[in-house]
């Protein structure tokens, strides 16, 4: 990919950002991007040639793909021709690949969807279909023994560009397995189609593969009877575990994979429609990396008529991302990982005084009287007693769930929001006010829109307008600065920081955690306006 160098920085900050979230910056991987370094005058190419394997780190790649899709994906169509726009889509792919070789990159994953495109019948894919044979069965190498199956000429490409690469390599793509009408579970047509990930090790030969389980409205494949948990060994990054797009939101394989400790890389292709302001592609998947602590390598499709965009590779404490709604070309990112990621460390072993919105914090859990001093007379607010002029409660649509919401009023406040058993609580200061209506939200419940899953959220959003029904509008810039603590009495420990800052940029919390049975985020410094924070609950055992 050309690095593009000439564009002024502020371009930059809409299109493509690196976020170095940490005080701590010094001890953590060093992330790098054409677009960035190019903006700052270094060539990134050259930057990376004189330090390509750190010792403790690796080199990963992810990219974002502008698929050239079938003109009528409901049309029987041959073999022939179904390969013919395959071809078209392995070819950018193995431009990229050997791209990444000169960077040194040792992995790269692309996209769910990326090579044969979506919206297809069972029938009509069948075409786009490689047969695929178990790799726990069968060890093999397409790209040296290309005849040793029949219909597999997408597996052979990509085992070649692995080889030629030198490069770990995972893609998404159709496959098929044949079975018999004994099997209980087979289809009428005599076989199985999944949404298929595989990877492939830096000699080509095929390592493994995931079928996708948690399937968003495609009709054309099928869920395996049996999840696959996933795991592959890799030389520079241990074990690293793979799933795909809507899986993220469920606890298998996703969540069971983390199970294993060792597991500290997460590859993910997707094919993920933005939906904001809570589920955009860079706010799940970076969350995703924050609450469990990981490595998450995501390569998203490129499609922003569709509102597909939004790929990074993200650890707890810093990550680059790209999302970008106006360019109509693919991106490819290259970072420097660490090995071992650092987690978000509190500020419990921080040395040096505690800041005093926190004992504030504190002291509310504890349940002492809440004090605010204004130009009158100082209220006090003992937790048992709620404060009577406090903002009313109201009700407005987000993410397709009844949000019940208070209005965020005032330089600083302290407010409580309830529904159902979940209680969201807001210690906010703000350097200045800003002519918008942010509001606080609660959602206790089943999810039955674009899927079924239960959840628990406290969100702090800036509204569309400056009216109560415009909150849980999709926005993208804001200009409202924050220092808050946001909190909930959650059920669940599986909890997903979502955090978005004006023109679709990420933060990181400066804390997270437990305290006195309520789980909250911390953050002050806000480098530009808040879009969205919000702690995003997942009770899977109430889906």
């Amino acid at each position: 990919m050309e690095m593009q160098g000439s564009a002024p920085l502020p371009t930059y900050t809409r299109k493509c950002m690196v976020c170095i979230m940490s005080r701590a910056s010094s001890q953590l991987a060093f992330f790098l991007c054409g677009c960035y370094m190019a903006a700052l005058g270094v060539h990134a190419g050259e930057h990376y040639v004189a330090d390509h394997h750190k010792a403790g780190y690796y080199v990963a790649a992810v990219y974002e793909h502008q698929s050239i899709l079938s003109p009528n994906p409901l049309a029987l169509t041959s073999r022939k021709e179904a390969l013919e726009l395959m071809n078209q889509n392995l070819d950018i792919y193995e431009q990229q690949v050997m791209t990444a070789a000169q960077k040194g990159v040792q992995i790269i994953v692309f996209p769910e969807d990326g090579i044969h495109g979506f919206n297809f019948t069972r029938t009509s894919i069948y075409p786009f279909l490689d047969f695929m044979p178990s790799p726990q069965l069968v060890k093999w190498n397409p790209c040296l023994e290309p005849q040793r199956f029949n219909d597999t000429e997408v597996l052979q490409r990509l085992s070649c560009m692995a080889l030629k690469g030198e490069m770990f390599l995972v893609a998404n793509l159709g496959t098929k397995q044949p079975c018999h009408s004994s099997d209980p579970g087979c289809p009428n047509d005599g076989r199985y189609q999944f949404n298929t990930d595989v990877v492939f090790s830096s000699n080509g030969t095929l390592v493994d593969r995931y079928r996708k389980h948690n399937l968003y409205f495609e009709a054309a494949v099928d869920a395996p009877l049996k999840v696959d948990h996933i795991i592959f060994d890799t030389p520079f990054a241990g074990k690293v575990g793979i799933f795909t797009c809507f899986d993220i939101l469920f606890f298998n394989p996703a969540i069971q994979l983390l199970r294993d400790s060792e597991v500290k890389h997460i590859v993910y292709p997707a094919a993920w429609m933005n939906q904001l302001p809570l589920l955009a592609a860079i706010q799940i998947q970076s969350a995703f990396a924050i609450a469990f602590g990981i490595n998450f390598l995501a390569a998203n499709i490129h499609h922003p008529s569709l509102g597909m965009t939004g790929s990074g590779i993200y650890s707890p404490l810093k990550s680059f991302w790209h999302h970008d709604m106006e360019s109509s070309k693919g991106h490819l990112i290259i970072a420097q990982v660490a090995r071992n990621p650092q987690g978000l460390v509190g500020t419990e072993n921080a040395t040096g005084k505690m800041d005093p919105s926190h004992s504030k914090f504190l002291k509310i859990l504890a349940g002492d009287p809440y004090c605010e001093k204004d130009a009158q007379e100082i209220h006090c607010d003992a937790a048992t007693k709620w404060n009577m002029n406090a903002p009313p409660t109201f009700y407005s649509e987000m993410m397709y769930d009844n949000f019940t919401l208070v209005p965020v009023w005032g330089k600083e406040g302290y407010l409580r929001v309830c529904a159902n058993g979940l209680c969201c609580y807001l210690l906010y200061q703000r350097p200045t006010l800003s002519k918008e209506l942010y509001a606080l939200g609660v959602f206790d419940g089943l999810h039955t829109v674009h899927g079924t899953y239960y959840v628990q959220v406290c969100a702090l959003v800036k509204c569309g307008g400056l009216g109560f029904d415009t909150c849980g509008q999709e926005i993208t810039e804001a200009t409202g600065i924050f220092e808050f603590h946001l909190w909930g009495n959650f059920s669940t420990s599986y909890i997903f920081p979502l955090f978005l800052t004006s023109g679709m940029t990420l933060e990181t919390p400066d804390q997270l955690g437990w305290e006195n049975g309520h789980y909250f985020l911390r953050k002050s410094r806000l480098s530009s306006g808040l879009v969205t924070a919000a702690l995003y609950g997942r009770l899977y055992e109430r889906d």
